[in-house]
């Protein structure tokens, strides 16, 4: 049995995540942007910051587990 949980999480962490497509932090005009399709340098470490925090917390701390057949 494969254990599916951080492959599922890391795509939907992945999409929500990615600077610009929903929001992009720290924007490139303000603070904080929504849905302007456009990314800089700054924004894209503040995501993967966000995103590695998020992803550990969701698999090592609540040991979620999402097995097949």
């Amino acid at each position: 049995m494969a254990d599916w949980a951080p492959v599922v999480v890391g795509v939907l962490l992945f999409v929500l995540l990615s600077p610009g497509l929903v929001f992009e932090l720290p924007g490139n005009h303000r603070v904080a942007e929504l849905g302007s399709m456009r990314t800089n340098g700054k924004a894209i470490f503040i995501h993967t910051i966000i995103f590695f925090a998020l992803f550990s917390i969701i698999i090592v701390a609540l040991h979620l587990h999402i097995y097949t057949g």
